[in-house]
């Protein structure tokens, strides 16, 4: 019985209180309710602390991940204000750590950049946490604190404090209950503070990893900050040097709004074989970029076109360059502050403002035309490797749409490919396709076949290895593609630059079974075996879902005066014959060639549903067949020969020596 649905009237609003803001609708603040928002209810902790350090009060922040899943960061700052505030009449330690919105990042009196910027991280952080342990060294106290899912526990403990040191310690461990999934990984730890000890220059991160009771350490810094972590990550595969540029602006994103300061620290080079982009502002990792992205999309497209066209190395009619040229070879980071900041959301995982954007588009455009006046055996780099990507990447798409064209066929034009015989139902749930070894087999075929649901292909020799062609040789062979047209599904290929020349539509794929049906002989496997290889490169999609099929031939023909028997393997051959011995006489005939058989013999053996045998090419034994396919046909030559050593000695008396 369905459910009644309650009326929806003045009483059905409610509103969440207290902890249950957050630990209801976790994703409202953290962005997931997944792994995600666990790792970003991380980050926020961090930042707190990264803030302080970078304000000039301590320099090192310490980050310890226990092995039951809780989490620890202690900074050496001024500590967190907690103690009772008289404008508010109320303790800040239950604004901070109980109230939504409070916070002292409102302005720009105790922070002049800051992540935090609305009050939410650390109160948010701990509504949603297991337990939440806190300690804060400050003004000559002690001050402890204890909660509990959201809700504290035993007040504040304050007690008198001698020692010099200041900071705030807190542990805490995400709540399961709130998250679906807590086990933040050590490498998300890694990563963050390697990158903020990069643009947070002279700042100690130290990671601390516990491990059957014991603590691995790790320690992230960087003394000369973006630029020295550009030169760890690019070594020696630069093509230029590391430029850094340094900037602050003021502005207004509105002309009614009121100024405030940007400061910016750019570094940046190429390199042909590790472009890079990532951008940050007050020291949050920008993963969707927003105003620093497009800034940049905009300066350097608009600085290379100006220095291409005054170089003259564009040619005649040649299309001006795009930023997917630049993208191929660039490095760039890009570390901004500001005193306002709108943030997509509460993730802070792009920028929107108008004027960061405006400020890094102009700084950018003046430092690449300095750059390249003072840089001219540089600028030439440049220039040369960004129109090597452009005219690389407009050959590939020009290949692309060719292929694409190629490809792509009607139904009413299949008739127009040379020697395909189609069926004449048009239900792809009932056709079939056979793929026949040469004209003499498609004859033998073509009779033998019901042409209601079957239809048959040749193919004349041996068609192109796919394993070792590329694909604009592959795309050249007829053979290769008039078999695609006819499978009229399309190829599952990507070339470079070109993300839409996979063309695969299974709605479109115009057969149920696809049979291979060669000769029973060492031509017809090695033919059988490349039109294998073509759909594993091409199309592995048919393969994984069953739709490729071998037709088994006979091996021998055994006639008696009454009745004949095929044998397709010499097991069968023996048993055949023990059940016939003292009974009547016979007469054993090799099979012959596809094409000498007569149809209604073909009609029994290889087309009849009734009575054929198909062997369906399976997906489970993919992978082996794959490395045994990069062996014996591809480039691995090590490999053949190691074959070879250690099997060669059971086939060297069919091998065709003379």
């Amino acid at each position: 019985m369905a459910k009644k649905v309650a009326e929806y009237g003045n009483d059905s609003i409610k509103t969440l209180e207290g902890a249950d803001r957050v630990r209801k609708r976790p994703a409202v603040i953290f962005g997931s309710d997944g792994i995600e928002g666990c790792e970003h209810s991380v980050f926020e902790i961090i930042s707190n602390s990264i803030d302080e350090a970078r304000e000039g009060y301590g320099n090192k922040i310490i980050v310890t991940f226990f092995s039951d899943g809780s989490i620890e960061v202690e900074d050496f700052g001024r500590g967190i204000p907690v103690d009772y505030n008289s404008n508010l009449d109320r303790y800040n330690w239950e604004l901070l750590f109980c109230e939504l919105y409070a916070g002292g990042k409102m302005d720009t009196d105790s922070y002049e950049f800051s992540l935090g910027l609305n009050g939410l991280g650390l109160c948010a952080t701990q509504y949603a946490s297991e337990y939440m342990d806190a300690e804060v060294k400050r003004d000559g106290y002690r001050y402890t604190f204890h909660f509990e899912h959201g809700e504290n526990v035993g007040g504040m403990n304050k007690e008198p404090y001698s020692g010099r040191a200041t900071g705030t310690r807190i542990r805490w461990k995400p709540d399961i209950k709130v998250f679906t999934d807590i086990r933040v990984s050590p490498e998300y730890f890694r990563g963050v503070l390697n990158r903020q000890a990069a643009i947070n220059a002279g700042v100690h991160l130290i990671f601390r990893e516990q491990k059957n009771g014991s603590f691995e350490t790790a320690e992230f810094y960087y003394e000369n900050g973006i630029e020295q972590y550009l030169q760890e990550k690019m070594g020696d595969s630069a093509l230029t040097s590391i430029q850094l540029w340094s900037a602050e602006r003021f502005g207004r994103d509105r002309a009614d709004m009121p100024d405030y300061k940007v400061k910016m620290n750019i570094a940046c080079c190429f390199s042909n074989t590790s472009p890079m982009k990532e951008y940050y502002h007050n020291s949050s990792y920008l993963e969707h970029g927003g105003a620093p992205d497009k800034a940049v999309r905009n300066a350097f497209v608009y600085q290379l076109d100006a220095y291409i066209k005054q170089t003259g190395k564009y040619k005649k009619d040649e299309s001006k360059i795009t930023f997917s040229d630049i993208d191929e070879c660039l490095v760039i980071l890009i570390s901004s502050f500001s005193t306002q900041t709108s943030y997509e959301n509460q993730t802070k995982k792009a920028i929107t403002n108008k004027f960061i954007q405006e400020a890094i588009t102009d700084t950018l455009k003046h430092q690449l035309e300095v750059y390249f006046i003072e840089n001219k055996a540089e600028a030439e780099k440049i220039a040369d490797q960004v129109l090597v990507n452009k005219r690389s990447r407009e050959r590939s798409e020009k290949e692309r749409i060719n292929i694409k064209n190629t490809l792509q066929t009607k139904q009413d034009v299949l008739s127009r490919i040379d020697k395909f015989v189609d069926c004449r139902s048009r239900d792809s749930s009932v056709r079939e396709l056979f793929i026949v070894e040469g004209d003499s087999a498609l004859g033998s075929v073509k009779l033998a076949r019901s042409a209601e649901f079957q239809a048959v292909i040749p193919v004349r020799g041996k068609i192109l290895n796919c394993l070792k062609a590329d694909y604009s040789r592959i795309f050249k062979s007829e053979i290769i593609t008039n078999l695609i047209k006819v499978l009229g599904c399309g190829v599952e290929v990507n070339l470079k630059s070109s993300k839409d020349l996979s063309t695969f539509n299974i709605d479109n794929l115009r057969w149920n079974k696809i049979i291979i049906c060669t000769d029973a002989d060492e031509d017809g496997f090695q033919i059988r075996t490349l039109i294998l290889t073509m759909f594993y490169r091409l199309i592995p999609s048919l393969i994984d879902m069953g739709k490729v099929f071998i037709a088994e031939t006979p091996l021998y023909e055994i006639s008696t005066k009454t009745k004949t028997y095929f044998a397709y393997d010499e097991k069968e051959k023996a048993d055949i014959l023990s059940n016939m011995v003292g009974e009547q006489k016979y007469t054993i005939q090799r099979s012959k060639g596809l094409g000498e058989n007569q149809p209604d013999m073909m009609n029994l053996t290889t087309m009849n549903p009734e009575t054929r045998r198909l062997i369906k090419i399976m997906p489970s034994d993919a992978e082996a067949t794959a490395h045994m396919f990069d062996i014996l046909l591809g480039d691995d030559i090590d490999g053949r020969k190691n074959i070879i050593t250690e099997k060669g000695y059971m086939y060297i008396a069919d091998a065709d020596i003379s």
